[in-house]
């Protein structure tokens, strides 16, 4: 499967308040969600970020914030954030399926909580889904191994952050892939 940036999305799950500090190496899946945002904006690959709670558990850290802060914020009480079983899910949903996108990136915490059931609730609702792996975490190292397994066994895609986006450039010769290349390095 080539993903082709033409319908292609980024879902940003939960990076925020001060539980994006706890999961386990939190630092490095901050910065290379930066990164992938990055590459995402260069690339024209609309972007939109959930926020579980936002009241309760905080805000999109500021690190990914100042990249996204013009992108669509949604909030969201259920797991799967495309559940559809209550408003903010429903609304989700349907903001999704307005895009027209077949295929989403899926970065986020926790791996094992809001990460994979939206995945899961994405893949129901028809939609190829790539969870890049540097790009999730979980407090716990062996809920992400398990996450990605089951994600897996599901039908998503796992990638990372580099095979991603050679993936999408296909060749030396895009004209984004010097801007990309910097990022990446």
């Amino acid at each position: 499967m080539h993903l082709d940036e033409e319908k292609v999305g980024l879902l940003i799950v939960d990076v925020q308040g001060a539980l994006a500090r706890k999961v386990n190496d939190s630092q490095t899946m901050i910065c290379k969600t930066v990164k992938l945002i990055q590459c995402c904006k260069l690339l024209n690959i609309p972007v939109v970020v959930l926020e579980q709670n936002p009241d309760g558990l905080g805000r999109t850290v500021p690190e990914i914030e100042t990249h996204v802060a013009s992108d669509p914020h949604f909030r969201k009480f259920t797991f799967n954030a495309v559940a559809g079983t209550d408003q903010c899910s429903s609304e989700i949903l349907a903001y999704i399926g307005e895009m027209e996108l077949s295929r989403w990136l899926v970065v986020g915490i926790e791996a094992h909580v809001c990460v994979y059931q939206t995945v899961t609730g994405l893949l129901e609702n028809n939609h190829t889904v790539e969870v890049i792996q540097d790009c999730i975490s979980s407090r716990e190292s062996s809920n992400a191994v398990l996450a990605i397994q089951n994600m897996r066994e599901q039908g998503a895609r796992i990638s990372s952050f580099e095979m991603t986006f050679f993936g999408l450039l296909k060749s030396c010769q895009h004209p984004k892939f010097r801007e990309v290349l910097a990022l990446i390095k």
